[in-house]
């Protein structure tokens, strides 16, 4: 079989990978945490699993019934390393909702207009209108963390989206959006293990591109641009919530109880919706680059 990008990822996890990701890949069993740092030592298994999930499901399909009744508007932004977990999250929260009312943006690179534009312009036209729920798979914090790394921003413009990001989510609180925003955190050994699945897997190799290849050898960088973003966009009116993601199922559980834990919705079942595991899902100072 072909492997994309001439095999760059297994070529990395051999030749460039660091030698305790490379051990904790090689002799991890298939649902084993690689993650020392990570508070539990097993998954999440999966009849408890499927037993929560069932139930924070219905009470999602109350959420956005609350939501078409009441006009409300709902926007969740989700972001991360690259295979930490967003587009799954995602899926869990959307999967027996109507579609109609509940959206995902997942906007690709800027197009020559768009660039001239002031750079928050084209998130604000993608924002809930009344009823609805959006979630942004990436989002504005592209200019935070990706565009940094990769030098598609320079400083100039990225001082100014940091000296800008906080009033501009302040004006979506108080226009009475209810924003949400999460960064989904995912150990190095982790994330390759993730990666070499997607190579090998040729029904998730479209989930690769060059910027994953290339981002492997930069997890220093990143860290320090994943660091510098949460301390200086982190606000009262619109905190991050960090969810640790080494464990898929640990984290759609926790991402999903966090927004209905937070939202007074109508005919809501507190002991369905449970209570966050904090050493999972929690503030930024849970975050582990």
């Amino acid at each position: 079989m072909d492997l994309p990008f001439d095999g760059a990822i297994s070529s990395f996890y051999t030749s460039d990978a660091p030698a305790d990701v490379r051990k904790a890949i090689a002799t991890g069993e298939k649902g084993d945490i690689l993650d020392r740092s990570y508070p539990h030592t097993e998954r999440m298994g999966r009849k408890e699993y499927e037993r929560e999930m069932a139930a924070l499901q219905i009470e999602l399909v109350k959420l956005q019934a609350w939501a078409k009744e009441s006009g409300k508007r709902i926007a969740i932004v989700f972001e991360g390393r690259d295979a930490a977990g967003k587009g799954g999250t995602i899926k869990r929260f959307r999967e027996n909702l109507n579609p109609r009312g509940a959206r995902v943006v997942a906007l690709s690179k800027p197009t020559e207009t768009e660039r001239t534009q002031w750079y928050f312009q084209r998130y604000i036209q993608h924002m809930p209108a009344a009823g609805e729920i959006v979630f942004f798979d990436r989002s504005w914090y592209n200019r935070g963390v990706v565009e940094k790394v990769f030098g598609f921003c320079d400083e100039t413009q990225r001082e100014h989206f940091f000296d800008q990001v906080q009033d501009f989510e302040k004006m979506l609180v108080d226009d009475g959006i209810l924003l949400f925003k999460f960064w989904l955190n995912v150990g190095r050994a982790e994330q390759l293990r993730r990666f070499l699945s997607r190579e090998s897997d040729p029904l998730k190799q479209w989930k690769l591109s060059w910027i994953d290849v290339e981002g492997l050898k930069k997890w220093d960088d990143y860290s320090t641009a994943i660091r510098e973003t949460l301390e200086r966009s982190d606000s009262k009116p619109a905190p991050w919530t960090i969810v640790r993601s080494d464990d898929k199922r640990r984290a759609r559980v926790n991402a999903i109880r966090h927004v209905l834990s937070h939202i007074d919705y109508s005919r809501k079942d507190a002991k369905a919706v449970g209570t966050c595991d904090q050493q999972v899902c929690g503030t930024k100072d849970i975050w582990n680059a």
